[in-house]
């Protein structure tokens, strides 16, 4: 009987007989009920939740209960249970929830029926006439695992059970689509349970003389051939090793399982032989040299086997030992070997140093001897597969290293104890090799971690003086921050023991302070993000648990004013507070709060992140916070809604969340607190004020986000106020969401729910709430409609109301229609949330769903309309493409289907039938032949097998033609029109749009019915089925050139893939295959189409299949599909082939390129790295350009997957990598002599006499010197086999080739080991010339530039002068010629310069006067001709004399005089080392600028001018501070000099680049005139131009540049008017467009604008302070409003100020211009100029400062005037919109127009901005009795509360605020 009629039949009983008393009853029916849930449920942990929920119901029936059951009632019960655990088997810990209450009743109740029913449910597997099915098995291994019963039983059928096992074996290996599935892993796992867990039972069978061992004996020749190969499947193989092994284990005598290990070890040998175990004996025939025979055989044995067996010798000898000389050969090997099992062999490696350790007291004894001395062969062997091996590009494998090499340590360290060998010297070569590794090697830290225990913290400091600044470093660099991170953690904890116990904790915190106090605050005040972050994240945390009283001393050596301290602040005291649990506040007293304040308005998001998770951080859940921690949240929150990093919303969101949880688990332990206690123990008011503070923040925080949720507000505010809601939701209410595993609300959630709901709080699911949230759904981004959609599903009520469904449904079938993509997935997903949310269904379908029993009628109903939709659409289609691509574009009803039907569906086989799905391909296979055509402009040859796609030529001309076809022949000629028309953009658009969504949308629908496929039903897709949807794929992939349909597609295709291949039927799995083959059939063929987009989408249909294919197998597919490209790219072209048509051979390579590429094939290509890498050099000689194109583009990509990781530091340089030249050879041995041959050959051909005369190219050499540069340098050679390539590289320092003898000179330094530097330049500047000697310019720079890359490199770790350095630099010293005139190359110069510059400071002062003083004199010396290379040498001149700031001075002194090229090279020498020069040369700078300004104005290059303005800003500004520096006394001149500047600017001459510095220029020299009556007409220009440039369409850098001088120029102006009359006037202006700038979209600008403000706070604060704290941007608006009410208040305009931040509020024009929603019909919209601006949220500001202003009109006349006449003018306006909004009046039920209206922004704008005035005027109604006349302020305040109330209960939110002003 099946589960559900078993429920059904047990549920009857229960209610009509109620066996058990009432009480019992009832729990039995809840207990019956979970039961049901859980088989239900689809999600596993659901599954487990009811389950357990279940157990626990079980415990609360009483004994007594129980056992009155009748036996009936109980049998059911027992079924029951046992139907659903065989309903589980896939589930082990459910089967096991089950099994505990089986256990249960057999212990209470009775046990034989429980054994009785679970003998029935065995019987039927040992019993069955058929071969063990998958479904068989998986009930077997359940019953032998999971089951307390079926073991027993197991125990006594095991005999039975092993011969239906081996029967089903070799049946299962005789199918391959068996032996490489599920169930041949199963199978095998069943064996191994078997000799596992039944040991007893299986001895007999193996080891003794029986005639029951033919069963073992097939079971184990079965396993064997499994593990030889005739298995593809990696992990069936290596269970079937463990296998094995265990049933070898299962010996009692050690001499013959001994002998049976060593024989398993000897099957793996690649001739035939024979195993014998015990009595068994098999045969062993290996058919494969992959090496997981050996591995599974190895890993196996070391897993399982007992000390005695792994200790045994061989048979022919009684001195070796399995564990050494059997095993340890076997897994070396492996390691050596390049196979695609390299982790495993690695994870053996690692097993069997554990097995080592675990049995070296008998090895010792055994031996008699060491088993690792210093010389041992052991030992190094161990250290060079672990070495070599650490830095591998194979995931998982460094790790494995890492963990080897922690145990080869430990081994060593009892070695040594046991022999007492003291001085272990093995450590300390280790830390000598270890040091001298480069800090970006990843694996000397692990090292060095695992190491110091056995050396000591102090002997690792002492020897490693460079320490902290490495590890800077490494907490600079992304992937090396954990190492770095780890290895200080383990330094101070060794410090720590290694310090005496005496000490008290602050002693320790000192002797703490004085070796890594300076690092830390490094770190945590550092500029850089990445340094800033890890130092706070992973030192702080560790630090504190180690030395927990350095808080004190950190904090005292902070000041929160100096840059970067802040932050450090705050990140010290929340690390502390989250490790130690103390109270954070009272560590600095009051000063705690302020500073906190502080932080939280930085403008810095870092900063205030910080401050905000010291705030709301606590390692208590039930800390509830403070009242004063309440407040500043409720500060905090409203600022931060609209930050523009996404990292910041989403830190926001876990802050408040942890924030809520303190208050719910404290609300809630108050509550059962006083629930425990005696009413006269607690106080009523205590409790209340706790609660009622808890309760009111959860409140206001679950009100907040919906008053920013109406359209008009920005993308920011809308997403962090969706996630604040739904922290609230998650957090406070009882759902519990089965997709997470933590975060779900405590049980007893109900008791603050009620508590809350009793004081009329908590109403979160409110209609108008939810009216808000579904206007979100047509929101134009697609993460705001998401997260919309996903709290009305997971939260809200689970229908809607009957009014909202009809709206929602009419609104949805109109945007499926809007050919705008983003309109038509607004439809789809109303739709998917109308399906899970209403039962609402629909007319056309609600006759034909009366019959649908046994079905889903609700899913089946929206399935048919769907359905008949998208027939529409595509006939629509078919007789006219024009109407389809406007009216009916097909895509949007695709996405509809996708999700109603794969991802709202539960279950797709009630949703579907056959005739459905059947109709569903036709539709589907004919939309895509359709649109395919249309693109083709030829339908019959789309419908052939030519896979040829069109060119988008060919696509233009198609649909160009079908437009004039369609429009009657009246198409203008596109030809001379360069941007594609409306209608052509319509046409394109709904094809690619369609394919793509036909792609995802048929692969998500394969994959979803083959998922739910259950055995005992038809499959409603069959393999016509599948083949008509491979068609499909082949179809878009083959013949669509546009990549976002092939990409598209792609995403589709996988899933298709991958569920085929992952099938059990071999007839499913061979549909991808042949389609991989026809793939490969087709890249080989002749193309006809042109060369675009890298071949098409032929290269994604191989990449999708092979990545697709199995992880576990040998991958045959690939290996196919790769030699079959390589294959086909070698093959040489034909003698007339036609570079303008795809060749076979290119788009081989490009479609190697897209596998190398695929992030699906991971590392599994890199085995054939090596060959790929060959053949992309080679093909680089290839006449064709095309294929040249392709190779190079597949080397690149071959590079990047090779070299792994890339280094993200500033040191390291952009193209540094990870790998060391050692370990890639090692990973890739068969490159070395390639590319070692490539270099010899060019190297060879320069040696030749006549190599200068003629330029020799050789292609692959350029790209294999820039694959040897991107190693990483600086790791020592040991085996020294890298030596071979320093002398082609040195002989290529000879190349004709400029870029090659850069290349060549850092693929030197990386290839040299840090032991050969000095050597090698020592040899290089030995061979430097004479000044008569003859020799080669290109030879002398190439030798310079090695020279150079030696010098940087060598010096990063040379700190003291050396003897050989010493005789470098007086080599280079001797050499001063080749910087003169002397020498006539400028290049030679320049680089020699360069060198000269490395070695400065080891130079005396003679030779540096000298070779200045030339370099000055050659600079002034007019030169005659054009020389190449000259700009460079002005360059490095001008860089060389700079660095010493005399002659700098003398160098700027000389500036009128210099030509042109070096007066450019100066200023751009002077932008390069901005905020670096000393006092008196930037002096000297500012006088020689300002003294040639007009000069540069006036010259006719724009580049030179631009340049020269941004030096002379760079100079003034002083590297970026707020008060520039002061001018000279020539006045006049510069005068002159800003006129031409602000007529340039008036007249928007030159670019955007030039404007911008000519206006911050002009500001900084306008804020040092002297003449104030000149200065006062300036400024009127200087602010209108301000006022024109701070507009949205302003280019960017104009805007940016406007914030700038706002700062720079703007307060000083402001400073120096402070008494003079046009100050309120400028200032307002001013502050106007501050106003504008800290709303613009740029966040640059707005920052900047907020650095004005903070200034301009500052400055008028008279602060004496010279540090300013930035504040946050919305706190800088108010800001500068609270000034502009301060000093500009009676000022004329000021109220025409705020006025015109508001929006308009003409709202009558707004209705009229609004019309029911309906879907577009055209493609595109305009978009907003500034989409970061809301001027709802400025109404809201804006409203209090002008209630301040009728305030004050009662001090001013003028005021009082100005308002009044508003009022006057103003009035009649404002009570006729009021009256408007009046007349709207929406239905009791919501209708389109209002869901229009709704959806719209101007009208929310129009509100917003009515309601302001309204409460303006009604206030100035109020405070003037002159006005009342007006109107009555009674009569209109109750009008605009009674709309305010209609409109908040219809779907329009205010803030609170604005709600209390409004009723003012």
């Amino acid at each position: 009987m099946s589960f559900e009629n078993l429920t059904k039949t047990l549920h009857d009983c229960l209610i009509t007989e109620a066996p058990v008393p009432e009480n019992g009853s009832q729990i039995l029916q809840l207990f019956v009920n979970k039961l049901c849930e859980s088989s239900r449920s689809s999600v596993k942990r659901s599954k487990e939740r009811s389950l357990e929920e279940a157990v626990q119901l079980l415990k609360q029936i009483s004994e007594a209960q129980l056992r009155g059951l009748e036996e009936e009632h109980l049998l059911l019960l027992v079924r029951l249970l046992l139907s659903l655990q065989l309903e589980m088997v896939s589930i082990s810990t459910a089967c096991r929830k089950v099994d505990q209450m089986l256990q249960y009743l057999a212990a209470k109740v009775d046990h034989r029926l429980v054994y009785k029913e679970t003998l029935n449910s065995f019987h039927s597997i040992v019993h069955s006439d058929q071969i063990l099915s998958l479904e068989d098995l998986q009930r077997a291994c359940m019953f032998l695992e999971d089951s307390a019963v079926g073991r027993e039983i197991w125990r006594e059928a095991c005999l039975s059970m092993l011969q239906r096992v081996s029967e089903a074996l070799p049946s299962v290996l005789q199918e391959e689509s068996q032996r490489d599935g599920l169930i041949c892993y199963i199978t095998v796992k069943v064996c191994l349970q078997v000799f596992q867990l039944l040991p007893n039972e299986v001895v007999p069978l193996v080891w003794e003389e029986n005639h029951s061992k033919e069963a073992v004996q097939r079971i184990l020749q079965a396993l064997m051939d499994i593990i030889l190969g005739q298995c593809r499947n990696r992990d069936t193989r290596l269970l079937a090793g463990t296998a094995v092994a265990m049933l070898i284990n299962t010996a009692s005598e050690s001499r013959a399982a001994g002998a049976a290990a060593w024989n398993l070890l000897q099957a793996t040998h690649p001739q035939p032989s024979q195993l014998a175990v015990g009595v068994l004996q098999v045969k062993c025939d290996p058919t494969g040299k992959d090496g997981v025979d050996r591995l599974a055989v190895s890993r196996g044995l070391l897993t399982c086997c007992q000390p005695h067996i792994l200790l045994s010798p061989n048979h022919n000898t009684t001195q070796a030992c399995l564990l050494l000389e059997g095993l340890f050969p076997l897994v070396y090997a492996l390691c050596e070997e390049k196979q695609d099992c390299h982790y495993f062999a690695f994870e053996v490696i690692t097993l069997w140093l554990k097995r080592v350790k675990e049995c070296v007291m008998d090895l010792w004894r055994m031996t008699g001897a060491r088993l690792l001395s210093d010389d041992s062969r052991l030992l190094q062997q161990l250290t060079h597969i672990i070495w070599t091996n650490a830095e591998s590009p194979v995931e998982g494998v460094p790790e494995f290293a890492s963990s080897a090499f922690s145990l080869l340590l430990n081994l060593y360290s009892l070695d040594c104890e046991q022999f007492c060998d003291t001085k272990k010297a093995f450590y300390f070569t280790l830390l000598e090799r270890l040091l001298k590794l480069p800090w970006e090697a990843k694996a000397k830290y692990h090292r060095l971690c695992a190491l110091l225990p056995y050396v000591g913290a102090e002997l690792v400091l002492d020897q490693y003086p460079e320490v902290s600044s490495h590890l800077l470093k490494c907490l600079s660099t992304n992937h090396l921050s954990p190492c770095g991170s780890e290895f200080y953690k383990c330094l101070i904890q060794q410090q720590r023991r290694e310090l005496p116990a005496s000490l008290s904790e602050l002693d320790l915190a000192g002797r703490w302070a004085k070796s890594w106090q300076p690092l830390l605050l490094e770190a945590l005040t550092s500029e850089v993000t990445l340094l800033q972050t890890n130092s706070s994240t992973h030192l702080l945390p560790c630090t504190f648990q180690v030395f927990p009283s350095v808080i004190h001393l950190l904090l005292a050596s902070l000041n929160p004013h100096k840059p970067g301290h802040l932050h450090a602040w705050a990140c010290i005291l929340s690390s502390y507070r989250a490790i130690s649990g103390c109270s954070a506040w009272a560590l600095q007293g009051s000063s705690t709060f302020k500073t906190l304040q502080l932080a939280l308005g930085s403008a810095d998001d870092k900063i205030r992140l910080a401050a905000l998770n010291l705030l709301c951080c606590s390692p208590k859940t039930r800390d509830i916070p403070t009242v004063e921690e309440i407040k500043i949240l409720k500060e905090f929150i409203p600022h931060n809604l609209n930050c523009e990093s996404s990292p910041f919303r989403q830190h926001l969101q876990a802050a408040v969340r942890r924030f809520l949880v303190r208050i719910r688990d404290g609300c809630l332990a108050h509550i059962r607190g006083v629930k425990g206690k005696k009413k006269e123990d607690v106080s009523h008011e205590s409790r209340k004020d706790v609660l009622d503070q808890g309760i009111g923040f959860v409140e206001w925080l679950g009100e907040l986000p919906y008053s920013f949720l109406s359209p008009g507000h920005s993308y920011q505010r809308k997403k962090t106020a969706l996630l604040l809601l739904s922290a609230v939701l998650e957090t406070c209410t009882d759902t519990w969401s089965p997709d997470k595993k933590k975060g779900q609300p405590p049980a007893n959630i109900r008791l603050l729910i009620e508590c809350a709901r009793q004081r009329g709080r908590w109403d979160f699911f409110c209609r108008t709430k939810q009216l808000l949230l579904i206007s979100c759904l047509e929101d134009s981004t697609n993460e705001i409609r998401e997260l919309s959609a996903g709290l009305l599903l997971r939260f809200f009520p689970p229908s809607f109301p009957t009014d909202i469904a009809e709206v929602l449904e009419t609104r949805s079938r109109q945007l499926l229609c809007s050919p705008r993509v983003q309109e038509a997935q607004m439809g789809a997903l109303m739709m998917k949330i109308l399906l899970q949310k209403s039962g609402h269904r629909c007319k056309e379908c609600s006759l034909s769903s009366t019959g649908c029993t046994g079905r889903n009628p609700k899913d089946l109903c929206v399935v048919r309309v769907l359905l008949k939709e998208l027939e529409e659409h595509y006939l629509t289609a078919k007789t006219d493409m024009m109407l389809s691509a406007r009216t009916k574009p097909i895509h949007g009803v695709l996405c509809a289907l996708q999700r109603c039907l794969l991802e709202a569906a539960d279950d797709i086989y009630t949703t579907l039938n056959h005739s459905l799905i059947t109709k569903l391909l036709d539709l589907l296979e004919n939309i895509t032949l359709l649109l395919l055509a249309v693109l083709h402009g030829d339908r019959e040859a789309c419908v052939s097998g030519k896979y040829a796609p069109p060119s988008f030529c060919d696509m233009g001309n198609a649909i160009s033609s079908l437009i004039s076809q369609q429009s009657g022949g009246d198409q203008m000629d596109e030809e001379e029109c360069v941007l594609l028309s409306e209608e052509h953009s319509l046409v394109l658009t709904c094809c690619w749009v369609s394919l793509k969504e036909t792609g995802i949308f048929l692969g998500s629908l394969v994959e979803k019915v083959l998922k739910e496929y259950k055995r005992d039903s038809a499959c409603l897709l069959t393999k016509p089925d599948l083949m008509r949807a491979s068609e499909v794929f082949k179809n878009i992939l083959l013949k669509c050139r546009h990549w976002g349909a092939v990409e598209g597609c792609c995403l589709g295709f996988t899933k298709f893939c991958t569920t085929l291949l992952s099938s059990s039927d071999p007839d499913l799995k061979d549909i991808p295959a042949q389609m991989l083959k026809d793939g490969l059939q087709v890249v080989q063929c002749p193309r006809s189409t042109s060369v675009t987009r890298r071949a098409a989408g032929l290269p994604m249909l191989i990449l999708c299949v092979l990545s697709s294919e199995e992880v576990s197998k040998a991958r045959p597919l690939l290996a196919l599909s790769m030699q079959t490209l390589l294959d086909t790219a070698r093959s040489p072209l034909d003698e007339n082939w036609d570079q303008t048509l795809d060749l076979p051979q290119v788009c081989a390579v490009h479609t190697l390129q897209a596998l190398v590429r695929g992030a699906g094939l991971g590392a599994a290509v890199l085995q054939f790295a090596p060959a790929v890498a060959i053949l992309s050099l080679t093909l680089l000689r290839s006449p064709c350009w095309a294929m040249r194109n392709a190779a190079l583009q597949l080397y690149s990509s071959l590079c990047s997957r090779m070299l792994g990781q890339r280094s993200s530091s500033v040191e390291a340089g952009p193209t540094q990598h990870s790998m060391s030249p050692a370990a890639f050879f090692f990973h890739y041995p068969a490159l070395q002599p390639f590319l070692l041959g490539e270099l010899r050959g060019v190297a060879q051909h320069l040696q030749r006499p006549t190599a200068g005369a003629k330029l020799h190219l050789q292609p692959s050499l350029y790209p294999i010197l820039t694959l040897l540069a991107q190693l990483q340098p600086g790791v020592q050679d040991s085996s020294e086999t890298l030596l071979d390539f320093l002398p082609p590289l040195l002989q290529l320092s000879a190349s004709p080739i400029y870029s090659v003898r850069v290349m060549a000179s850092k693929a030197l330094v990386a290839m040299t080991s840090p032991s050969g530097y000095m050597d090698l330049l020592i040899k290089l500047t030995s061979q430097l010339p004479g000044p008569e000697e003859c020799c080669s310019h290109n030879r002398l720079h190439g030798q310079l530039l090695q020279i150079k890359a030696l010098l940087d490199r060598a010096l990063c770790t040379d700190s003291v002068l050396s003897d050989n350095l010493h005789e470098v630099v007086s080599r280079i010293h001797a050499s001063m010629w080749l910087g003169t005139t002397a020498q006539r190359c400028p290049l030679v110069r320049a680089v020699y310069l360069s060198v000269a510059d490395s070695l400065r400071r080891h130079f005396c002062e003679t030779f540096l006067l000298q070779l200045s003083d030339r370099l000055l004199h050659d600079l002034h010396t007019p030169q005659q001709g054009l020389q190449v290379g000259l700009s460079s040498f002005h360059q490095q001149a001008i860089y060389f004399l700079c660095a010493d700031p005399k002659w700098a001075c003398q160098t700027w002194e000389n500036f009128s005089a210099a030509s042109p090229e070096l007066r450019l090279s100066l200023v751009t020498w002077l932008l390069n080392r901005r905020g670096l020069l000393q006092t008196d040369l930037k002096e000297v700078i500012l006088r020689v600028l300002q003294s040639n300004l007009k000069e540069a104005l006036l010259g006719d290059s724009m580049d030179y001018r631009t340049t020269y303005l941004a030096a002379l800003v760079a100079v003034m500004a002083d590297g970026g501070s707020a008060l520039p520096q002061p001018l000279s006394d020539s006045e006049p001149c510069l005068s002159e000099c800003l006129h031409l500047l602000l007529q340039d600017l008036e007249a928007q001459r030159g670019g955007p680049e030039f404007l911008s510095q000519a206006l911050h220029a002009a500001s900084l020299l306008l804020s040092h005139m002297s003449n104030f009556s000149l200065k006062t007409s300036v400024l009127q220009r200087w602010c209108s131009i301000l006022e024109c440039q701070r507009a949205p369409e302003a280019p960017e850098v104009l805007r940016i540049v406007c914030s700038e001088v706002l700062c720079a120029a703007g307060v000083p102006l402001i400073n120096s008017l402070r008494e003079h009359s046009s100050l309120p006037a400028i200032m307002m202006r001013l502050i106007n467009t501050g106003l504008y700038l800290l709303q613009d979209q740029n966040q640059e600008v707005r920052q900047k604008a907020a650095r004005f403000a903070s200034w301009l706070h500052h400055s008028r604060q008279g602060n004496n302070q010279k540090s300013v704290c930035i504040m946050q941007i919305n706190q800088a608006l108010l800001l500068l409003l609270d000034l502009l009410l301060q000093e500009c208040w009676d000022t004329p305009g000021t109220l025409e100020l705020l006025l015109s931040h508001l929006p308009q509020a003409d709202l009558r024009s707004v209705l009229r211009e609004a019309e029911p929603a309906r879907g577009s019909s055209s493609l595109y919209e305009q978009d907003e100029a500034n989409v970061f601006a809301e001027p709802s949220v400025m109404s809201s500001h804006m409203l209090p400062y002008l209630l301040q202003m009728a305030e004050k009109s009662s001090q001013s006349s003028a005021l009082a005037q100005t308002l009044t006449a508003w009022a006057e003018e103003n009035a009649a306006l404002v009570l006729d919109n009021l009256t408007a909004c009046e007349q709207l009046q929406p239905a009791e039920t919501l209708t389109p127009s209002w869901l229009a209206l709704l959806m719209d922004p101007r009208f929310h704008g129009a509100l917003c901005g009515l309601f302001t005035r309204a409460a303006f005027l009604i206030h100035l109604l109020k405070s003037s009795a002159c006005i009342r006349h007006l109107c009555d302020p009674l009569s209109i305040q109750k009008r605009l509360l009674a709309v305010c109330f209609l409109l908040s209960q219809n779907g329009v939110h205010f803030t609170p605020f604005f709600n209390s002003c409004c009723g003012c």
